[in-house]
């Protein structure tokens, strides 16, 4: 394959040519730089690369140029290469409108630079991370798995899932395809057990765990001995800040994951509204930069471990795990999070992992090209989630209870799906029933207003209608709402034993030492940014109980 060309746009000749130089520079050997100077010949340039079936990777057109604008440009030459990388060449003028605004909302562009740049900091790197972005996307033959597993095997689809979010290449084949029977054969194995992985270093694993799975992938799930500073539930956005925080500060931290770090944020296929990702970031490429980043610090991320217990001894507290083990820790930070609410549909939740799936499963995109995809929720997961899919789907339809997603989903993201041609929301729409022969193929769904039940074809549905936490574990030990949320601060209760003369502290529950942040607390404002800074509140806490811990003087018993 020829080298990924950097396609150039603009009529300012001295632009063009400076533009160019700078990016020859430093990206001559990996691509090539074609430019033009007026729109139509550009259009016309493209056309005829289109027709030799030449790489375009990006392309970078200027705003300001007389025949049409930088974004119509872009519009027109995004038809004939799809695929390519949008960047809009602008001036930071805050005199006029941003034409950054509307074209990233309506999906007219995918990035942008700002002139005047300094090379090393202005261009070079967010060109590098464009280039990636677009690589991202092309098919490659490189793979570090292979699984072999019939087509509608749940447990296929929990690898699938592992896989991408640990962000490895893989290619999936039937038992009876090919390629199947071949990677079957050379494995020196049957299809009596399936699914088998194989890695691309000949590793094989027949029927494997989690646990396999993940140490296979380079992750841990060690415990260690001793005592920590800091145990730390849950590897979501809150946990693996606090990760980062605790292990940067000095204390020896473990952290707990029931599966692999992100939690529902690192099923986001693009989190455009956290700080300092200004083109936004994936869930799992979030995940894993925070996950590199605690290890590097020093923490022990540990995954499939998931905690069943929590008790307190001689003010050290024990998280017990599902194999009977158990972590010591004297400060404890729970950061679980929630989980997807269940639909409650006995007919689809039949159909879990084969058609059915809670949460956004970006591992089955590649699988849904061409079909139809129905996803139930309002709020800005199913706005992403429906975003992403329509670049694969034939169709998708939002499936909503209420009236509008204005009041529950971010405007950009109401704006992005509004301007997806195969994305369908429909309100006032419940589903009520659905089915297939092994995997889901239809819904029934109701008009929750006239009453009329209406039958629509479906390949997958992805359901997302908000989170409830996961708490039952903590039965009997720290104090929670009644719908499971933990409570902390000022809000634990007065009849919770709480045994010290101080109160409890902000993010502190019924336990001293034992800490909350992120979505399973008890009115936490439910956004990533917001869990990030509870950990690192929270980790301050945790200094402060460490260094009062010696000092700490249980409530002396009522005298008769």
């Amino acid at each position: 394959m020829s080298k990924p060309i950097l396609f150039l746009m603009a009529t300012d000749i001295f632009l063009l040519e400076v533009l160019e130089s700078d990016l020859q520079r430093r990206f001559g050997n990996e691509c090539r730089m074609v430019s033009e100077h007026t729109p139509q010949a550009g259009l016309a340039r493209l056309r005829v690369l289109a027709t030799r079936g030449e790489p375009v990777a990006l392309m970078i057109a200027d705003h300001r140029m007389p025949e049409m604008t930088g974004v119509e440009f872009l519009v027109e030459a995004h038809a004939i290469y799809p695929n390519a990388k949008r960047i809009l060449l602008v001036e930071r003028d805050y005199t006029s409108a941003n034409p950054i605004v509307p074209a990233m909302t309506l999906g007219q562009i995918d990035f942008h630079l700002v002139k005047p740049w300094f090379p090393e900091q202005g261009l070079y790197p967010p060109v590098s991370e464009f280039l990636a972005s677009w690589q991202a996307t092309q098919e490659s033959d490189f793979r570090i798995f292979d699984v072999v597993d019939e087509e509608r095997s749940v447990r296929a689809h929990d690898i699938r899932d592992m896989l991408t979010g640990f962000g490895m290449p893989y290619a999936c084949h039937t038992p009876d395809s090919g390629e199947g029977k071949r990677l079957l054969e050379e494995a020196g194995v049957d299809a009596s057990h399936l699914p088998v992985a194989i890695r691309h270093d000949g590793k094989v694993l027949v029927a494997p765990s989690d646990t396999e799975m993940i140490e296979a992938l380079g992750g841990g799930t060690q415990l260690g001995d001793g005592l920590y500073d800091l145990a730390i539930v849950g590897a979501g956005p809150a946990g693996l800040a606090a990760a980062v925080y605790g292990a940067s500060e000095g204390l020896e931290t473990v952290v707990l994951e029931r599966r692999i770090s992100g939690g529902q944020a690192g099923s986001s296929s693009r989190i455009r509204n956290f700080p300092g990702f200004v083109w936004g970031i994936g869930g799992n490429q979030f995940a894993y930069r925070a996950c590199e980043q605690a290890w590097l610090f020093g923490a022990n991320l540990t995954f499939a471990q998931e905690a069943t217990c929590l008790r307190t001894e001689n003010r050290v507290h024990h998280v017990c795990v599902a194999d009977g083990r158990e972590v010591k820790a004297r400060a404890v930070l729970l950061c679980t999070g929630v989980v997807w609410r269940r639909l409650g549909v006995p007919s689809l939740e039949a159909l879990l992992g084969t058609g059915v799936f809670y949460g956004a499963a970006m591992s089955e995109a590649k699988a849904m090209r061409g079909r139809h995809v129905c996803i139930i929720g309002a709020g800005n997961s199913a706005g992403q989630a429906a975003a992403y899919f329509s670049k694969f789907a034939a169709s998708v339809t939002v499936l909503v209870r209420g009236e509008t997603i204005s009041k529950t989903m971010s405007q950009y993201l109401v704006q992005e799906v509004q301007q997806c041609a195969n994305v369908r929301v429909r309100l006032h729409t419940e589903v009520v029933d659905g089915g297939g022969d092994g995997r889901l193929e239809w819904l029934t769904v109701r008009d929750r207003n006239t009453g009329e039940v209406d039958r629509l074809e479906a390949t997958a549905l992805f359901i997302l209608i908000g989170g409830e936490p996961k708490t039952e574990w903590l039965e009997g030990s720290v104090a929670r709402s009644k719908d499971g949320f933990i409570l902390a601060g000022t809000d634990v209760p007065a009849n919770s034993g709480w045994p010290l003369e101080r109160p409890p502290m902000l993010l502190e529950t019924s336990i001293p030492g034992v800490f909350v942040a992120g979505d399973v607390r008890w009115g936490s404002v439910k956004r990533m940014a917001s869990a990030v800074g509870e950990a690192a509140t929270a980790v301050h806490l945790v200094h402060q109980y460490l260094a009062d811990l010696s000092a700490v003087r249980p409530v002396a018993a009522p005298t008769a």
